[in-house]
């Protein structure tokens, strides 16, 4: 039996050439996506702007399936956890974080993680598979349906490495940005990376805006500890091709930094930061661990986060700290892993 097409993988040209090879007109998938993204349709027998027969034949050959969600979890703060099955079974977590007028969502892009990084959950589980663009923008559609509003921020920092899943993240954020789509705002979509150089080249003029890179340490020495993807390409590389790629005008980067108490938050690795960071079109997201079972490190002291943010500010960059949310159900930076003991 033949697989049904995903219509949520497809961008407005993909699901155009779709409808073309039905021998059908273009102009349906224009149709398709305001009915899913704008209206909230679940099936076909809603889109009562197409013909009986095709939206029969769409039933048949076509899927506009979102992941199952398998378990919930809502934390006192207010933020929600959602473990979801995908078609063939496995599991990935997404967060939403309600907040003052807006929701973001925090969504996955592998099932698992290769990079190893020693202070996130994720990296516990191993690496299973890639998701595809349609399972990426399911958590979406998916999210608006359960939180009943508008997602309004999305950011790619779940499970896994987006860039090692380049193609289909970069497909994802052009459906979630198209006024065909979601209509989110490119400056609403973050893209986060731990450092992969060669993916980060690869990436298109229009996603680059999204672009936030992982950091978290100052010196090659910790950042080889920390993340094994500096072995490949360490610092002075990574932030090189951050300078050498065309962002646009007026356009920049964001440094995630995850301080680490007594490893990277001390004050020489601020004064290091900044020295590193002079000529970087960035502004700086300060974020501090959330510890998660079996971890080795700790949080930092407050007093050492406070004195941390005053040296950039100082210094006169952007340095926002990132509050954490839904610690209480391991929904918080560097917590998520595809199981159901939370």
């Amino acid at each position: 039996m033949t697989r049904p097409s995903h219509l949520l993988d497809l961008d407005l040209p993909g699901l155009e050439a779709y409808f073309a090879s039905l021998g059908e007109r273009p102009f349906h998938a224009r149709q398709v996506m305001r009915w899913v993204y704008k209206r909230g349709a679940t099936g076909f027998d809603a889109m009562t702007d197409l013909s009986a027969g095709l939206r029969e034949r769409l039933a048949r050959e076509a899927s506009l399936a979102v992941p199952r969600v398998a378990a919930e979890h809502e934390s006192r703060d207010g933020t929600r956890k959602l473990l979801l099955e995908l078609g063939d079974g496995k599991r990935v977590e997404t967060v939403l974080i309600p907040d003052a007028g807006r929701i973001t969502q925090c969504v996955s892009t592998q099932v698992g993680c290769a990079m190893g990084c020693a202070f996130c959950r994720t990296g516990t589980q191993g690496y299973e598979r890639n998701l595809t663009a349609g399972e990426i923008v399911g958590q979406v559609v998916l999210g608006q349906r359960r939180a009943g509003a508008r997602i309004t921020n999305v950011v790619f920092m779940g499970m896994g490495e987006p860039l090692h899943n380049r193609d289909n993240v970069v497909r994802a954020v052009r459906i979630l940005g198209s006024d065909h789509g979601l209509n989110i705002t490119r400056r609403r979509l973050t893209v986060s990376t731990s450092g992969l150089v060669d993916e980060m080249r690869r990436l298109p003029a229009d996603v680059l805006p999204a672009l936030a890179v992982s950091l978290n340490a100052t010196t090659d020495a910790v950042r080889d500890r920390l993340m094994p993807v500096n072995r490949r390409w360490p610092i002075a590389e990574l932030l090189g091709a951050l300078k050498d790629l065309p962002l646009p005008p007026r356009a920049r980067y964001t440094i995630e930094y995850v301080l680490l108490g007594g490893v990277n938050d001390t004050p020489d690795d601020a004064r290091r930061l900044v020295r590193l960071l002079s000529d970087v079109r960035c502004k700086v997201n300060l974020i501090a661990y959330n510890p998660h079972p079996d971890s080795p490190f700790r949080a930092p002291d407050p007093a050492a986060v406070e004195a941390f943010q005053a040296h950039l500010l100082a210094k006169n960059f952007t340095a926002i700290l990132r509050k954490s949310r839904g610690e209480d159900i391991l929904a918080a930076c560097g917590q998520l892993k595809a199981d159901t003991a939370n």
